[in-house]
């Protein structure tokens, strides 16, 4: 952080002199410090979401498989799983999702041919 930077931006901005040693600075040193660690968490939370969803699409074939050294270790898959590693619930609920989806469709079509005649 280039204090003197961030003061000729703060002036070049709003026009306010501000001295290097305002307490100012202390909020950009913690504003710094909670967006570091913020970063660094969502990022091992994006990677945890990469590595799963690639062991997934190697699961399915659609990726390489990794020499057993570099390949993620990850959960077990759960018992009674269907094809692409589906639980027969997950299948119900998907199933459940597109009834709704289409019947929202219809709906819309519905209203929108009803707006046009009038």
């Amino acid at each position: 952080m280039d204090q003197h930077k961030l003061r000729s931006h703060v002036f070049d901005k709003t026009g306010i002199k501000v001295d290097v040693d305002d307490p100012i600075f202390a909020l950009v040193a913690l504003n710094e410090a909670v967006l570091a660690e913020t970063v660094e968490r969502q990022l091992a939370l994006l990677d945890a979401a990469t590595q799963a969803l690639a062991a997934q699409a190697r699961a399915a074939g659609g990726l390489p498989v990794l020499p057993a050294a570099a390949m993620p270790q990850s959960a077990p898959e759960a018992p009674g799983a269907g094809p692409a590693g589906f639980t027969p619930r997950e299948w119900r609920m998907l199933g459940a999702a597109a009834l709704v989806s289409l019947a929202s469709a219809l709906l819309v079509l519905g209203g929108a041919a009803l707006l046009y005649k009038l």
